[in-house]
């Protein structure tokens, strides 16, 4: 069954995404280096495969995700929906970089920005990298140590410019379910992407964060389904929240691998499935950084798993049950 392109409509917004997405975090070289041709080609990939949501920011190699992106989208000539982020803006600098995003531009580093003024221009330097005149969803990103100007600065720009339709969707892009439960109480979110906190090794996000989302009729976007690493490749030295995996975790990832693995289910598969159980979830996002990463996520994603395999994960107590209240 051919699920990663099944278009979903946000709850409060007029636009449909894939039920499978694209986050470009690795076309700044996020841990290691993408060359231009294989980032060129991961987009027509996923334009190829019927992808039509696409993520991005600022911080991704300092600007770099959205420079290829950008170009990548302009020369699809298709239709698409895209998010980038607020909450850093990217200053010149003689001192490169490049320890995080192996293919950052040397020229520039990111800084935090949380102004009013900062926020408009976040946006307008986006649009300039991206080549484009509009951006679809704009995404208050990482602002948990912000939270007081981002309220006051940061969310009302977004929220001004989604009244005169300069975007259509103001959302935020965090890793950590409190903060986003606090900007989501005082704020009028259309949709909200969290990273590494619905997986088989986190359910956090279901205990307050989702039934809030489905309160207040917000989109829910998942991010780092494999959690930096380890339920890809669940090994000593893998990587949980981009540090190394400690022992317990590492213990109960190799648990559920083998458990599925009785079921003939991958953890792969199941890792970037799990999300869609709950109802608030729209999406997941992906970061692929080739064709073949690409094609690899769609196939684990249109896996056929079994309810009876759900069941039977949650009553062995390796994963919560799912929670709807």
């Amino acid at each position: 069954m051919s699920r990663h392109n099944q278009k979903v409509s946000l709850k409060r917004v007029p636009l449909e995404v894939t039920r499978l997405g694209l986050g470009t975090a690795p076309l700044g070289g996020m841990f290691n280096s993408v060359a231009e041709s294989e980032s060129d080609d991961l987009i027509a990939t996923a334009f190829e495969l019927g992808i039509n949501y696409f993520d991005t920011a600022p911080l991704y190699g300092y600007g770099k995700s959205e420079v290829r992106l950008g170009r990548a989208l302009r020369a699809a000539k298709k239709n698409f929906v895209i998010s980038t982020k607020v909450g850093r803006v990217l200053d010149p600098t003689d001192q490169p970089d490049k320890e995080f995003f192996k293919d950052a531009d040397p020229t520039k580093i990111s800084v935090y920005d949380w102004s009013a003024d900062g926020v408009k221009r976040s946006i307008n330097e986006s649009l300039e990298r991206l080549g484009l005149d509009n951006v679809d969803m704009v995404l208050l990103h990482d602002c948990e140590d912000y939270l007081e100007q981002t309220l006051r600065e940061a969310y009302p720009v977004l929220d001004s410019y989604r009244a005169q339709g300069i975007i259509k969707a103001v959302g935020m892009g965090l890793n950590l379910s409190a903060p986003s439960v606090a900007v989501m109480k005082e704020t009028d979110l259309d949709c909200a992407l969290i990273a590494g906190r619905y997986t088989l090794l986190d359910q956090e996000a279901q205990e307050e964060l989702f039934p809030l989302a489905l309160k207040k009729n917000v989109s829910m976007i998942i991010g780092g389904v494999y959690n930096s690493g380890v339920l890809a490749n669940p090994v000593k030295g893998a990587a949980y929240n981009y540090a190394p995996v400690s022992d317990d975790l590492l213990d109960r990832a190799i648990a559920i691998k083998d458990f599925l693995a009785k079921r003939e289910v991958t953890l792969t598969a199941a890792a970037i499935q799990f999300p869609l159980r709950h109802p608030a979830v729209m999406t997941v996002l992906t970061g692929s950084r080739n064709s073949a990463e690409l094609r690899a996520n769609v196939a684990d994603f249109n896996v056929e798993i079994a309810d009876s395999v759900w069941n039977e994960l949650e009553e062995s107590g390796l994963v919560k049950p799912l929670s709807l209240s």
